[in-house]
């Protein structure tokens, strides 16, 4: 069996929610491995991420752990066998790992929501805008890494766009969008962007007004990305020490609930674009 040296954040996944029905079974890493004929530290390498396994294993195992929710199963299998070599593999080795796997999140989401208060979201940034935010950075990106980064980033947008686009939904508070991350005319370029965006059938965005009463959820900033079934459902949030992708079941239960309070605040797509165009006329 070779074992992978660096398992991407889907393989952990996968292996974290094999892990999860071992223990809810109450079966030991030693007895699952008895009924699959493999050693205890065998089973320890497909539940770390660093082994797979075929979807015949797979389905022996939800079978011995008692689950009974074929959807989800039938999820699990996917994501053991159905790999996609993405264009994000390109950057590996070039940008730090984080940037790959949420790429491939992306490329694997049923639907994309996102609610951000001091930038615009990535998905939804131009060129220009992403250069501006990339370059801020301390200390100073190399120019050749400044550009990988903003190559990557409008890559991106590839999940919004094709002939089965990823429905997205972004709620963005007036603040990330008359800070002038970049100069003038990068903010009104950028403004325009969003509005042309906007009239996608399959992209939503509201708009939080300054002018909002009681509205103390400026602390709220995700990206929550639906998975093949909700237990799957992965919500990623950005911190001092890179982004973190958060997936036990109790914090996602939460996150949508916080998305849901967010949303109802806001304003609805129609008037959000009469916000923005507004906007445009003040640059």
């Amino acid at each position: 069996m070779v074992l992978r040296s660096e398992p991407t954040m889907r393989q952990v996944r996968l292996a974290t929610e094999l892990r999860r029905l071992r223990e809810s079974s109450g079966l030991s890493a030693r007895e699952a491995a008895a009924l699959l004929g493999v050693s205890a530290p065998q089973i320890s390498q497909i539940e770390s991420g660093l082994a797979g396994l075929s979807e015949e294993r797979l389905r022996r195992l939800a079978s011995h752990y008692v689950c009974t929710d074929e959807s989800f199963v039938d999820a699990l299998v996917a994501m053991a066998t159905g790999r996609v070599r993405g264009w994000w593999e390109d950057y590996r080795g070039r940008l730090p790992t984080p940037f790959l796997d949420l790429a491939e999140l992306e490329y694997h989401a049923t639907f994309l929501r996102e609610a951000q208060f001091l930038y615009v979201p990535g998905p939804l940034q131009t060129e220009d805008y992403a250069r501006a935010v990339f370059a801020y950075r301390v200390p100073e990106l190399p120019a050749d890494e400044l550009e990988l980064r903003v190559r990557h980033r409008m890559q991106r947008k590839s999940v919004l766009d094709g002939p089965e686009p990823t429905p997205y939904e972004a709620i963005i508070h007036e603040a990330a969008l008359r800070i002038m991350v970049g100069d003038r005319a990068t903010s009104r370029a950028q403004l325009d962007h969003l509005l042309e965006r906007s009239a996608s059938d399959h992209v939503s965005i509201r708009v939080i007004p300054f002018d909002l009463e009681g509205f103390a959820g400026a602390a709220s900033a995700m990206t929550y990305a639906g998975g093949a079934v909700p237990k799957l459902d992965t919500v990623v949030r950005d911190g001092p020490h890179g982004a973190s992708f958060i997936d036990a079941e109790g914090q996602l239960t939460a996150y949508r609930e916080l998305f849901r309070k967010v949303k109802a605040v806001s304003l609805a797509p129609r008037r959000s674009r009469d916000f923005i165009h507004r906007l445009t006329k003040e640059l």
